[in-house]
């Protein structure tokens, strides 16, 4: 029912609907070929452009909007909280959920986009065994997106002025992800920064595994893997603890 009510409740009085599923990532990622592809000359790993900046666009989002969603829970439905008791777990989980068919929707766009330029290119080598893993790494996403919001739905629960950090902290976490640049194209030393970055082994893994092209490390993965339970666990105790006092800070 949460699932459904989100769907709708996003769409329902908008003119052109769930055609915004395709239209958000396309113009975002026109963007990021003219501004970070042309302009800045930033390299794509022997990609094309909009092929390289959709495959990091289309997983990120599906993290942002989770996160952005799920970080916000207490005050976005402190009146249903307040009138019925469930398991307040269920609306976070719920969110996770329903911004599945968001994924899939532009995920099968970014399939067309990638077997287009696979057909037209020579640049592109296409997908691998290792799309076998795109549901793992669609579970870490959600993972982190979770476990990230739930710890911030628990303190903007009490401190309110994190609220309005939580959009410009996930666009400063973009730059610091590789979506709009490719670890390979990093010095030796920036490198590992990057890959101090749990989201990164996911986001290239992502990439490396549809288009053949990128960075791809097992131990890379594990780190983000238990980067991603840690998160989970400390969310759901932290949520757990503030959930049954929150109406009295709301």
């Amino acid at each position: 029912m949460f699932v459904w009510r989100d769907f709708v409740s996003t769409y329902k009085q908008t003119i052109l609907g769930p055609l915004w599923f395709i239209l958000q990532p396309l113009l975002t990622t026109i963007i990021f070929v003219f501004v970070f592809g042309n302009f800045a000359g930033l390299s794509t790993d022997g990609l094309p452009k909009f092929l390289f900046y959709l495959a990091g666009v289309t997983i990120w989002n599906y993290f942002s909007e989770c996160f952005n969603r799920t970080s916000n829970v207490f005050t976005a439905n402190a009146g249903l909280y307040g009138k019925v008791y469930f398991p307040r777990l269920i609306i976070p989980l719920s969110i996770i959920t329903a911004n599945l068919v968001k994924f899939f929707i532009q995920f099968i766009l970014f399939l067309f986009v990638l077997f287009y330029f696979k057909m037209n290119s020579g640049m592109v080598s296409g997908p691998n065994a290792y799309v076998l893993l795109t549901p793992v790494l669609l579970i870490m996403m959600a993972g982190f997106a979770l476990g990230g919001g739930l710890l911030i739905s628990a303190m903007t629960n009490k401190y309110r002025d994190l609220v309005q950090l939580i959009s410009f902290g996930i666009q400063l976490l973009m730059y610091v992800t590789p979506v709009i640049y490719p670890v390979n194209s990093l010095s030796a030393q920036h490198q590992k920064l990057a890959l101090l970055n749990p989201l990164a082994h996911v986001i290239e893994a992502f990439r490396f595994s549809w288009t053949g092209t990128g960075y791809f490390s097992w131990e890379g993965l594990l780190y983000s893997s238990i980067c991603m339970i840690v998160l989970v666990i400390t969310g759901i105790i932290l949520f757990n603890k503030v959930e049954s006092t929150f109406l009295d800070n709301v």
